[in-house]
């Protein structure tokens, strides 16, 4: 068993300590907001915060995070109310959406970290998060509005 905290609660996973952290959100906790995007830690889709820090949830073993704190999409804010959920609605950012989960947990971390980002800091910090549609105008757009409300 492997055990470590999963949106402010305790799991246990009976899982090979192989696995990718991102099958046993989905798999095993039945979590599906965490997407699979390529598998190899270059799309961001499966992003999610470990101990604060945004890791690619399919390069990650579950081993990793033992006796650790993860927060998936469906932990950033029990209602959506989270600034940047807020602002990604409120620009409607996504078209087809894959890839938003990783971005907001990805733009989280950064205004976590920096309050009040320029948009050049937003632009370097989301390099490496991908979407499919182009977005990333309304992205940015979206963080730049979450750190003004937030």
């Amino acid at each position: 068993m492997i055990s470590f905290t999963l949106n402010d609660k305790r799991v246990s996973v009976d899982s090979d300590p192989n696995t990718p952290l991102l099958w046993v959100i989905r798999d095993h906790v039945g979590l599906t907001g965490t997407k699979y995007g390529c598998g190899a830690g270059l799309c961001g889709a499966c992003t999610v915060h470990l101990d604060g820090k945004a890791v690619r949830a399919c390069q990650t073993q579950v081993s990793d995070v033992t006796n650790k704190k993860v927060v998936t999409i469906e932990g950033l804010s029990a209602n959506s109310s989270h600034p940047l959920q807020k602002a990604w609605v409120a620009l409607e950012v996504p078209q087809c959406g894959y890839c938003q989960s990783g971005q907001i947990m990805k733009a989280a971390e950064l205004l976590k970290a920096t309050p009040k980002p320029s948009r050049a800091q937003i632009v370097e910090h989301m390099d490496g998060n991908i979407c499919r549609c182009g977005t990333y105008h309304k992205i940015i757009a979206a963080v730049e509005q979450a750190s003004r409300e937030g």
